[in-house]
C-alpha cells in the first residue's frame, strides 16, 4: 500500500513539473506568434484586440465550469471596479506595450525582460509597501539586471536606437504586470484566481476592442486569414491553455517548484526565435540569459517557508508573479 501511494505521489510530482514546463513554454510562444503576425502587416492594436476577443469565450467557459464545482460569493460594485482596473493594468496595458516593444527587439530579449517581473514586484514592494529585501534578494536583483544588460547590448549592436525603444516598452509592460500582481494579491485570496482572471481579461477585451475601433473601425474584420489563425493560436495555445496548465501544476507541486520550472520560458523563446524567425543565438545572449535564470533561482531560494493552515491558499505577490509572467 505504501509503495503504491509513493508511486502515485511520484507520478503526480512528475506530471506537475511537466505541466509547469509546458505551460511556461506555451506562454513564451506568444512573442513568436506576434512577430509572425507583424510580418503580415498587422498592428499591435488589432492583434491585442483579436487575442482578447478570441480568448474571452474560453475564459468564460472555464468560469462556468468552475462555478458548477463550487459556490462563489457575489461581487460588489467596488470589487468590479477594482477588477476592471486590474484588467487594465495586467492584461490590456501590459500586453499592448509588450506588443509594441516586440516591433523593435528580439523575442529572446523580450522574454528575458518579462522574466524579471518578480524583481520589479520586489522593488515596488520595498519602496511603496516598505517590505524588507534580504541580502539574497539583493544579489538576485543585481545578477538579473546584469544579465538583461548583456542581452540588451547584443540587440543594440544590431538594431541601434530601436533597441532602446523596444527595451523601454517591454520593461514598461513588466512594470505594469508587476503592479497588477501586487494589486491582485488581496483579491485573489478572496474571490479566487479563476474569477479574477476571467473578469480582468473581460475588462481587457472591452478596452482592446474599443482601442482598435478608435484606431481603425474596420481593422478587426479586414485582416488576411493568417492573422486570424495566428491570433486564435495566441488566444488558445499561448494564453488560456498555459494558464490552465500552470494553475493545475500549482495545485500539484506548489508555486516555488512551478516558478523554477518556468526557466524553460526564456530558454525556449530564444531557440524558437532562432528556428522560426531566424533570429541569431550568440554566446553573449546565452550568457545574459543564464544570469537572468540564475537571478530567478536565487529569488526562489530566498523565499522563507510560509507557515499556513492546510486549507489556506495564500501566496506572496512575488510567487504569483514568478508563475504567471
Amino acid at each position: 500500500m505504501q509503495s503504491a501511494s509513493a508511486a502515485h505521489h511520484h507520478r503526480r510530482y512528475l506530471y506537475g513539473i511537466l505541466m509547469a514546463g509546458v505551460g511556461s513554454m506555451l506562454f513564451s510562444g506568444k512573442a513568436i506568434l506576434v512577430k509572425l503576425a507583424f510580418g503580415y502587416g498587422a498592428n499591435a492594436e488589432t492583434l491585442i484586440a483579436l487575442r482578447m476577443l478570441m480568448a474571452l469565450p474560453l475564459f468564460w467557459s472555464i468560469y462556468w465550469w468552475e462555478s458548477r464545482r463550487k459556490q462563489m460569493s457575489p461581487l460588489t460594485w467596488l470589487d468590479r471596479g477594482k477588477l476592471f482596473f486590474l484588467g487594465f493594468l495586467g492584461y490590456f496595458l501590459s500586453s499592448y506595450v509588450d506588443f509594441l516593444g516586440l516591433q523593435y527587439i528580439s523575442v529572446g530579449l523580450e522574454r528575458i525582460v518579462l522574466y524579471l517581473t518578480p524583481t520589479i514586484v520586489l522593488v515596488i514592494s520595498y519602496f511603496v509597501l516598505q517590505k524588507p529585501i534580504t541580502r539574497m534578494q539583493w544579489y538576485a536583483l543585481v545578477v538579473g539586471y546584469l544579465g538583461v544588460t548583456v542581452v540588451f547590448i547584443q540587440d543594440a549592436s544590431s538594431t541601434g536606437i530601436h533597441a532602446w525603444l523596444g527595451m523601454l516598452l517591454v520593461f514598461t509592460s513588466a512594470c505594469s504586470y508587476a503592479m497588477y500582481m501586487i494589486g491582485s494579491g488581496e483579491m485573489v485570496r478572496r474571490i479566487g484566481s479563476v474569477r479574477l482572471v476571467v473578469y480582468a481579461s473581460s475588462a481587457s477585451a472591452v478596452l482592446s476592442i474599443a482601442q482598435s475601433t478608435i484606431y481603425d473601425p474596420s481593422a478587426i474584420f479586414n485582416q488576411v486569414a493568417p492573422i486570424y489563425w495566428l491570433s486564435l493560436l495566441n488566444a488558445s495555445l499561448c494564453t488560456v491553455i498555459p494558464m490552465l496548465l500552470i494553475m493545475i501544476a500549482i495545485n500539484r507541486i506548489g508555486s516555488p517548484l512551478v516558478a523554477q520550472a518556468g526557466i524553460l520560458g526564456p530558454v525556449s523563446t530564444i531557440f524558437m526565435g532562432y528556428l522560426i524567425l531566424s533570429e541569431p543565438v550568440t554566446w553573449m545572449q546565452i550568457g545574459g540569459m543564464t544570469l537572468v535564470i540564475a537571478a530567478m533561482w536565487l529569488l526562489v531560494r530566498s523565499d522563507p517557508p510560509k507557515k499556513k493552515s492546510p486549507d489556506s491558499n495564500e501566496s506572496s505577490d512575488v510567487d504569483d508573479a514568478k508563475i504567471l509572467n
